[in-house]
């Protein structure tokens, strides 16, 4: 059997493994799900008339409040749903399965490709659950064409992708799961310092180049120019330098501390 057969083999293995124990101890997804569910439906309930009668500069309506925090939410559940992650590499690394693995006649880099695969694909799931959430509750994209629904897609994709892999590097440097799940906090923390809910120029403006430029903000606005329409401008760059970034960056904490660590 080939090198690449054997990776594809084994990197298949991990990832069912990975989905079977989320399947089965679902309640951790769950729990990081709600956070941005409850907040979709707090802002929008008890917030929205306020909130969209300042960022449209009219009348209260909370429709056009929707179609603001939406996709900014869903990027958000990203976030949360990768600390899950986290605390799974954790988990794995302080109860000795790795240490097992490693004694065992598979490919090495199989055990992170199966956490990085199933959860981008929890990630995927989970924006499905909370856009369809959205839509419930009033969220319309009916102006994007399909290549731009393609290339929103798309983006979620890599952006699930260059998180998944920093939670994972963070839960291969944690000692233990709640560690892991402390280190991991920004990565839900963050969105509430972007423009997921407020526009950016309506900060403080010693705070404006903070949220501007961190991870989160060019990918919502590049995220929302798709759905909704309005101008991109400069952040899908933006976007897609930060997360083939952060990609990168996380794949190679994740190797070399996964190749060096002695547990």
């Amino acid at each position: 059997m080939s090198s690449l057969s054997l990776a594809v083999r084994d990197s298949t293995t991990m990832l069912r493994r990975n989905l079977l124990h989320a399947r089965r101890y679902p309640s951790l997804t769950l729990n990081l799900l709600l956070t941005p569910i409850m907040l979709l439906l707090l802002f929008v309930y008890i917030f929205g008339d306020t909130m969209s009668a300042g960022i449209g500069g009219g009348g209260a309506d909370r429709s056009k409040y929707i179609a603001y925090i939406v996709p900014g939410l869903l990027l958000m559940t990203i976030g949360s749903t990768t600390i899950g992650t986290a605390v799974s590499v954790a988990t794995d690394m302080t109860e000795g399965i790795i240490a097992r693995f490693r004694t065992m006649a598979i490919h090495r880099g199989s055990v992170l490709i199966g956490h990085v695969i199933g959860s981008v694909l929890q990630s995927i799931l989970s924006v499905v659950l909370v856009g369809a959430v959205g839509v419930a509750i009033g969220f319309r994209s009916t102006d994007a064409t399909v290549l731009e629904w393609l290339a929103a897609f798309g983006l979620l994709v890599l952006f699930a992708l260059a998180l998944t892999w920093i939670a994972v590097g963070m839960g291969l440097s944690s000692p233990n799961a709640e560690a892991a799940s402390d280190q991991a906090m920004p990565l839900i923390l963050l969105p509430l310092l972007s423009s997921a809910f407020v526009p950016v120029n309506s900060m403080p403006g010693w705070f404006r180049p903070i949220a501007e430029y961190q991870p989160f903000t060019p990918a919502i606005e590049t995220l929302r120019g798709l759905l909704l329409g309005s101008e991109i401008g400069h952040n899908g760059w933006l976007a897609v330098l930060w997360c083939l970034g952060l990609a990168v960056l996380g794949y190679l904490w994740s190797t070399s501390k996964f190749n060096d660590d002695p547990k």
